[in-house]
């Protein structure tokens, strides 16, 4: 015995709900077609006529494919593969998914609301974010990614046109002209001061500065022993000068302005030469290989008095140098911490 019910009450519950539906869009359906009379009228005109050309289709469906859905309720265990049995419960199978199919695209024409019954109409003033009756410019918050094409609404005209809105995106940029510089305001004249007379004759050129007052005996030359070392070979237990490492005929000059006091031979010290400077004190050349001046003679600061050597008691070239406070062997004072006092410092 077939389990499965049959199919025409249930075809015909399913058209009683889509006429219902029906039934419950037709006062909007009223309304639009009053609003917009013509283009509803075609689309109303359109649904009708599809309806009736589904009809038909409709009435097969339901006469050929209402048998085969009776074999169903024949339980599948029951069947074996090849068996006539099994054929028809294949294919009532099949037969009854193509009708369902075919019945979910009829009511999907048919019934209002659905995306496929739907018109897309040109947009109306007002309806849109970008069409607006005065053609005003939407919101600043709004972005169009393009410019709305042309349309027109039947019997309107370019009304509708007119209406079309663009998003502030898409206006044309019209830079800010420039603003005129001001014109440079004329400098004020300053007012006539009282007549200043001749310009000041320009000043003298300064005097060339003065020749220096003191001197290195060797400028720049290193030394080799330093003053105050003790030593017993000395008769005084050190070393009473300070030694310049300098080669043989290397130029000697006077530490400052004086007198000579004795020029020549002096034994241990061979060939030297003795000053008197400004302050008092004497300054001693030792082991000179020449000597250029003579007692008494008047000397200056930087003056050549004689050339180095190694003469008398030394053991190479040399210039022993020495600052006495008195003409006499031992009264000495360090040289260089005293041409150093007299702003000599090119040792």
């Amino acid at each position: 015995m077939s389990n499965v019910p049959p199919l025409a009450p249930a075809l015909r519950r399913l058209a009683a709900r889509a006429a219902a539906r029906a039934a419950a869009w037709q006062p909007r359906l009223d309304h639009a077609v009053r609003t917009h009379a013509a283009p509803l009228h075609t689309l109303a005109a359109r649904a009708a006529a599809r309806a009736a050309a589904w009809q038909p289709r409709l009435d097969h469906a339901v006469r050929t494919h209402a048998a085969p859905l009776r074999t169903l309720g024949s339980p599948r265990h029951t069947t074996l593969p090849g068996s006539r049995q099994r054929a028809e419960h294949d294919h009532a199978l099949v037969s009854a998914g193509a009708a369902a199919v075919l019945l979910a695209g009829v009511l999907l024409v048919a019934t209002p609301g659905s995306a496929s019954a739907q018109t897309v109409l040109p947009t109306t003033p007002g309806s849109s974010a970008f069409t607006v009756p005065k053609v005003d410019v939407p919101s600043a918050g709004l972005v169009q990614v393009a410019g709305p094409s042309a349309y027109k609404l039947p019997d309107d005209g370019d009304s509708a046109q007119q209406s079309v809105a663009v998003a502030a995106n898409l206006l044309p940029f019209d830079p800010p002209a420039p603003e005129p510089e001001p014109a440079p305001e004329a400098a004020a004249e300053p007012a006539p001061g009282p007549d200043p007379g001749p310009a000041p004759a320009p000043a003298p050129a300064p005097a060339p500065a003065p020749a220096p007052g003191w001197s290195a005996p060797v400028p720049n030359a290193p030394t080799s022993n330093p003053y105050g070392k003790p030593n017993r070979s000395y008769a005084a237990g050190y070393h009473t000068g300070v030694d310049f490492a300098v080669a043989p005929g290397t130029p000697l000059l006077a530490v400052g302005d004086a007198t000579v006091v004795s020029a020549g031979w002096d034994g241990a010290y061979g060939k030297e030469v003795v000053l008197r400077l400004a302050d008092g004190h004497f300054a001693q050349y030792a082991h000179m290989s020449s000597v250029a001046v003579s007692a008494g003679e008047r000397v200056s600061a930087g003056e050549r008095i004689g050339m180095s050597g190694s003469t008398g008691n030394s053991t190479g070239p040399h210039l022993h140098f020495e600052i006495r406070t008195s003409n006499r062997y031992g009264a000495v004072v360090n040289p260089i911490a005293y041409l150093a006092g007299h702003g000599v410092t090119n040792f």
